[in-house]
């Protein structure tokens, strides 16, 4: 029986890849949480998702989809129907990229709440599996850091196993992993505890008028740790030797 996957997985892969080759043409599908949507507004609206700002950094040859909804989890995705359309609309070759785990968390709220170890964990294979059976080509990335800084400046995690358990499955089930938390991390560190907020959404009263009573907030992002994420991932996608790499910009 596992041969027969293998065989059937390899068969799909190989119609996956001629079309991609007949088409000249990628199409990529992103289905998320808010640090990868878009955001409304662009023109007053200082947020940014990581996704939203991606385009520019591939060619023309590079469709991007994304699909990304504010406050979902990898649970109130697929229940509050965001999947179904993805997956009707995937096409041999397409990749679907998976970022989920920040509202996975939320153990106060039963629709998107998921244990780490089980419902997260076979919530992240139902779609990979899902996508691959539309011949489509997923990639799992961890959760995006948060601004959480101690008194000392330590950063702290804010994503407990909810990382962990994304690279075993990537692991288990022979996916592409970008490890974003850990990119991300390091990205917060570098600006510094105070520097660290220009990548996020810090705004005094009166500062900005999308804005006008101030907001601090240390998970989204503004434009500029928008952008610093998607330089990660183009970085980490040309580290990899990930196959996408050859549709960058140069």
């Amino acid at each position: 029986m596992k041969i027969y996957k293998l065989l059937l997985l390899s068969a799909v892969l190989l119609v996956a890849c001629k079309a991609n080759i007949g088409r000249g043409k990628v199409t990529i599908h992103t289905i998320g949480d808010s640090t990868m949507a878009n955001k409304p507004n662009p023109d007053k609206n200082p947020e940014r998702g990581w996704v939203q700002v991606l385009a520019p950094y591939f060619n023309e040859n590079v469709q991007i989809k994304n699909y990304a909804v504010n406050g979902r989890s990898t649970k109130s995705f697929r229940e509050r129907g965001h999947w179904q359309p993805v997956l009707d609309a995937l096409q041999p070759g397409d990749y679907v990229f998976i970022q989920f785990g920040h509202n996975d968390g939320k153990d106060t709220d039963p629709e998107r709440y998921t244990n780490p170890q089980t419902s997260y964990r076979y919530n992240l294979i139902r779609y990979i599996e899902e996508a691959r059976s539309k011949g489509a080509v997923p990639i799992l990335f961890s959760s995006i850091a948060r601004r959480k800084f101690n008194k000392e400046g330590v950063l702290l995690d804010a994503h407990g196993n909810y990382t962990l358990v994304a690279r075993l499955v990537a692991s288990e089930l022979k996916v592409p992993f970008f490890d974003m938390q850990y990119l991300t991390e390091n990205l917060e560190m570098s600006y510094g505890v105070e520097g660290s907020k220009k990548l996020h959404m810090h705004f005094a009263k009166g500062e900005n008028e999308f804005f006008p009573d101030g907001i601090d907030d240390n998970t989204h992002l503004s434009v500029l740790g928008a952008n610093e994420i998607a330089k990660i991932f183009v970085s980490e996608l040309k580290r990899q030797k990930h196959p996408l790499q050859k549709y960058l910009n140069e």
